[in-house]
């Protein structure tokens, strides 16, 4: 593709399927984290998170308390879990078969479509940028941009061959997913739905496919660091355990799997607009010494160059603006001259007090 750079096409690229193939024994002295980075083995896994039922929206004598619940979850963690989504399971389950199928590919069937570039519409990688990271995480991904499908769909892997048909089907339903979930979230902030609809019709939709081998040594090493999206929602299916949030006291959570469920996670972008009411969420990834995982998810932000700040709605003198307005773009220029391990993006548009 174009803007590939060098590293991408040399020898020094290892994916951890292949790692995985070679059956090694120990995990690689670039993937061992620092202890004080390491997850914690002795985490409390009986902790509940919020389910909520979307299909309650549609009666009027639950909608309310549904609303109310959302709103809750929205303030005190920026996540939640939903089911009764509308969503078939069969079109969730052949989303995670393709998947399947197209990380099994040899590596060399997926060579073609690595970069390390974040502008480019497609991408296949590991960890989270392989030719600059200090310390390499134990992942496998491919990311490509899905809405407005027609526009993307042609640069989508074509191998396996049912990919795009299962992939693009997936895509455009969490797309009328993720309309409704942001007119119920505008909603609980008191902001009209109607004044965005067009950034959000017209917003990106990028899909980040994710492979988590399993690991042989999972104390010592991470899928994913702690960071938080850029965007307005993520909506991610996982075939397991393995997700982790950070709640409002830096106590790391483990999000348990509900099958058929979605995993709905608030963004910068969110945070941002409801000027610090809801909190984008900080999320890592765990990983298993006996199962491979698989996530699909599913980021959501608004135009590429449309700026956004905090509502005017919800600023006034007792809440002043708290942060500097951002795009997409800003986003995709920080990550590519800076270490999100070090620093979040978020905090680099922060106002000072």
């Amino acid at each position: 593709m174009e803007g590939k750079k060098s590293e991408c096409s040399d020898n020094s690229f290892t994916s951890v399927m292949t790692l995985t193939k070679m059956r090694v024994p120990h995990v690689p002295q670039r993937y061992v984290l620092p202890p004080s980075q390491r997850p914690n083995p002795m985490l409390d896994l009986t902790s509940t998170l919020p389910v909520i039922d979307l299909s309650a929206l549609n009666h009027p004598s639950q909608r309310s308390l549904t609303l109310d619940q959302i709103q809750r979850a929205c303030k005190e963690l920026g996540f939640f879990q939903v089911v009764n989504h509308g969503i078939p399971l069969s079109i969730m389950n052949d989303a995670l078969a393709a998947a399947t199928e197209f990380f099994n590919l040899s590596l060399e069937e997926k060579m073609p479509l690595l970069s390390d570039n974040v502008h480019n519409p497609v991408r296949y990688g590991t960890s989270l940028n392989h030719a600059s990271d200090k310390v390499h995480y134990w992942r496998d991904f491919i990311k490509h941009y899905s809405h407005p499908i027609s526009d993307w769909i042609h640069l989508w892997p074509s191998n396996p061959p049912s990919y795009k048909d299962k992939m693009g089907n997936y895509a455009e339903a969490v797309q009328v997913l993720q309309k409704q979930l942001m007119e119920v979230i505008l909603e609980t902030l008191g902001l009209n739905f109607g004044n965005l609809h067009n950034e959000i019709e017209e917003g990106n939709q990028l899909m980040a496919i994710n492979c988590y081998p399993a690991c042989p040594e999972p104390d010592l090493t991470l899928g994913m660091p702690p960071h938080s999206d850029y965007g307005t929602l993520t909506i991610l299916q996982q075939s397991g355990p393995g997700l982790q949030l950070q709640d409002n006291n830096k106590n790391w959570l483990s999000v348990p799997f509900i099958e058929g469920a979605f995993i709905v996670q608030l963004g910068d972008q969110i945070e941002v607009m409801s000027n610090g009411k809801y909190k984008s969420v900080v999320h890592q990834v765990t990983l298993s010494a006996e199962k491979k995982r698989l996530s699909i998810a599913s980021l959501h932000s608004l135009p590429l160059n449309k700026k956004i700040g905090p509502a005017p709605e919800l600023v006034d003198e007792q809440h002043p603006a708290s942060y500097n307005e951002f795009s997409f773009r800003d986003f995709l220029d920080y990550i590519s001259s800076n270490n999100i391990e070090d620093r979040r993006f978020i905090d680099s548009i922060k106002k000072s007090a």
